[in-house]
């Protein structure tokens, strides 16, 4: 079997060369980064599961006529996508203030924003990737005016459908983050979801108990990584006994009861009541 050719390797996940012209094999890691890869880590079992809740959300997005470079899952890491020239552009959507937007604007976090916000942050990890406003986005040519509007299009209609999927399992969709990129036939071009969807790139809580089930729980040193990811595909159900990859889907009520129990970590946060 011949070596596949890497065309390139991200924070968490790694781009090798398809099967066929304009097809690229996306492999996902355990690797885990927060804070511009200032802090790294792994999840035991994480690029598994990204895998298959990005494979299940992608394809419920599909059946919506949202565009998506998703072709097929391949084997428990990888999945056939289409090639797609990506736009520099991370493109945020909040329902409740978290992570940046509370620290930034001094909003508490948990607070229902006023309606839906689209932030746009540009991709560059040398600067940050930092906000920037749709008059940078045309002055300098990242993304064209017909272009934006059919993001705002597809974001909006993302979170609709996917903050009443999530409510469906008890699960509140606080914000995530979508890439998109442009697919040609000839001179024409069209946007279309690309990269991946997964508690790596949203924030999730449980509708009951504000419980974090994303990779907050790594970023702020709250434990319970492998849990909440499993959690999570649990409820959507997308984890099977024959797959489960990681281990058996652990209830994050007997790791709340362990936290209770274990000693803490110097400087760790407290498990809540």
């Amino acid at each position: 079997m011949s070596r596949r050719r890497q065309i390139y390797e991200g924070k968490a996940k790694i781009l090798y060369e398809g099967p066929e012209p304009g097809t690229l094999i996306q492999y996902f890691k355990d690797d885990a980064t927060a804070f511009n890869a200032q802090k790294k880590g792994t999840i035991n079992g994480k690029g598994v599961i990204n895998n298959r809740i990005s494979e299940y959300i992608f394809t419920r997005l599909a059946h919506i006529g949202i565009p998506t470079h998703f072709i097929r899952r391949l084997n428990m890491r990888e999945q056939l996508v289409r090639q797609v020239e990506i736009i520099p552009l991370e493109v945020v959507v909040r329902n409740v203030a978290a992570g940046s937007i509370s620290k930034r604007l001094g909003i508490e976090e948990g607070e229902m924003l006023p309606h839906t916000l689209i932030e746009y942050y540009l991709k560059d990890d040398a600067l940050g990737d930092p906000l920037v406003s749709e008059e940078h986005i045309a002055a300098f040519n990242w993304a064209s005016h017909e272009e934006m509007q059919d993001i705002a299009a597809m974001a909006i209609r993302i979170n609709d459908f996917l903050s009443g999927m999530f409510a469906a399992v008890d699960i509140r969709l606080i914000d995530f983050k979508l890439e998109f990129g442009r697919i040609y036939d000839g001179d024409f071009s069209r946007v279309i979801l690309a990269d991946e969807f997964s508690p790596d790139n949203c924030r999730l809580w449980d509708f009951n108990t504000n419980e974090k089930m994303d990779k907050d729980r790594f970023r702020r040193d709250l434990g319970g990584e492998e849990e909440a990811y499993q959690e999570v595909a649990r409820r959507l159900g997308v984890l099977s006994g024959e797959d489960n990859g990681p281990g058996e889907v652990l209830d994050m009520d007997a790791h709340r009861s362990r936290l209770r129990t274990s000693p803490q970590k110097p400087g760790a946060p407290k498990p809540k009541k």
